[in-house]
């Protein structure tokens, strides 16, 4: 088999490789596509840029709360289409 070059004796680092986690990946997409949409929720519609910002305010204020890495925050909402938001702010 004919393997590329590019794939052989390439070690992983932050010039080539970037591991995509869910936060990494809403921040990526907020930039590359702010416009698409992101969350359908009844009539709602949001797009990237409109999650990446509501989802940054939410993690300000719980920060502003006190709230940090390693604590337990509890989230009691009305539907799964606004679920994502505190996920997200995680």
């Amino acid at each position: 088999m004919v393997s590329n070059p590019y794939d052989e004796n390439l070690a992983k680092n932050p010039a080539n490789y970037q591991p995509l986690t869910p936060l990494s990946f809403l921040s990526r997409t907020a930039l590359a596509s702010p416009d698409h949409t992101a969350i359908i929720h009844g009539n709602a519609r949001y797009s990237y840029a409109e999650f990446y910002a509501r989802s940054r305010r939410l993690g300000s204020a719980l920060s502003l709360a006190g709230i940090g890495p390693g604590d337990t925050v509890s989230v009691e909402i009305e539907g799964i289409g606004t679920l994502s938001n505190p996920v997200a702010a995680a």
